[in-house]
């Protein structure tokens, strides 16, 4: 997976990223739960390590799916350190 850095942050990242909007909110009804966990982990053992969510894609239940979804990766599939979130706050 090619790699570039993320703005002034200096962060490597994944050249492609994931948009979580759409398995919580936003696009129709919201994906299964087992069925976005299954997509996030498919995606970080391909390689991706930027997924972009936030707490208008809830409110928070978005994050909660990523978070449960990359806590579940395995070790030995890939570093889930190396993961990086892009989310933006309510006001």
């Amino acid at each position: 997976m090619l790699k570039g850095k993320l703005g002034r942050s200096g962060l490597e990242v994944s050249a492609l990223g994931l948009g979580c909007m759409g398995l919580s909110f936003g696009y129709g009804p919201a994906t299964e739960k087992q069925q976005a966990i299954t997509l996030i982990r498919s995606a970080v053992e391909r390689g991706v390590t930027l997924f972009d969510t936030a707490e208008c894609h809830g409110p928070f239940t978005n994050q909660e799916l990523v978070g449960e979804a990359l806590f579940s990766v395995p070790r030995k599939c890939c570093d889930r350190n190396q993961v990086r979130l892009r989310g933006r706050r309510l006001a």
